[in-house]
Formats: structure tokens, C-alpha cells, sequence
């Protein structure tokens, strides 16, 4: 189970990363042609998110096999596994968030 420690941790990361992904550039498209706003590309925000839950668990990874190698603390290996499942989590929650909405926007009579 995620303590409350762990989640915060993992929203703090997620919300470096939009901060940092804040000024990627413009959105699909041609943003004089469509009349969009500009803003954080959503397929590579989509991609910067994926690369941090993976480098989240490959410290989760690297922490276990510091503690069977008898060189790291198991309260370590917990966080590290507790960070990486929120993460996880909440990138599963935005996918169904995502999927949602696409059907929705499916469904829409035109």
C-alpha cells in the first residue's frame, strides 16, 4: 500500500514534469491554421510521462537488487516500489481518462 509520503512524492514528479514540459511547443497542428493556443505537445507529454514511470521503476528494480546484494535498506526498496505504483497508477488513470474521452467523442452525433 502507498503511503501518503510516497504519493506526494510521485504528484511532486509528475508535476515537475508538467512544469518542465510546459514550453515544449506548439499543439497538433498549425496553431495560425486551426486557431489553437499554443502549448505542450500532447504526444510528447504522453512520451516524457511513460519515460518517467519507467525510470521509476528501474530504481524500484535497482533498489531490490541492492537489497538482495545486501547493500541497500529494505525501507529503500518500499518507497521506491510504493513511488513507482502510484506512478503507475495514476498514468493507468489518465489512459482511462484518455480512452474515455475518445469514446465519448465517438459517440458524438454530427
Amino acid at each position: 500500500m502507498a503511503t501518503p509520503i510516497a504519493a506526494a512524492n510521485a504528484y511532486a514528479a509528475l508535476a515537475k514534469l508538467r512544469d518542465d514540459t510546459a514550453n515544449v511547443g506548439v499543439g497538433l497542428g498549425n496553431a495560425q491554421d486551426t486557431g489553437a493556443g499554443t502549448g505542450p505537445n500532447f504526444g510528447s507529454v504522453l512520451k516524457d510521462v511513460i519515460n518517467a514511470v519507467s525510470e521509476s521503476a528501474q530504481r524500484s528494480d535497482g533498489q531490490a537488487q541492492a537489497v538482495a546484494a545486501g547493500k541497500a535498506n529494505m525501507v529503500d526498496v518500499v518507497t521506491a516500489v510504493a513511488e513507482t505504483e502510484t506512478a503507475f497508477q495514476t498514468l493507468v488513470s489518465v489512459r482511462d481518462k484518455v480512452i474515455a474521452a475518445y469514446e465519448d467523442v465517438l459517440k458524438m452525433q454530427i
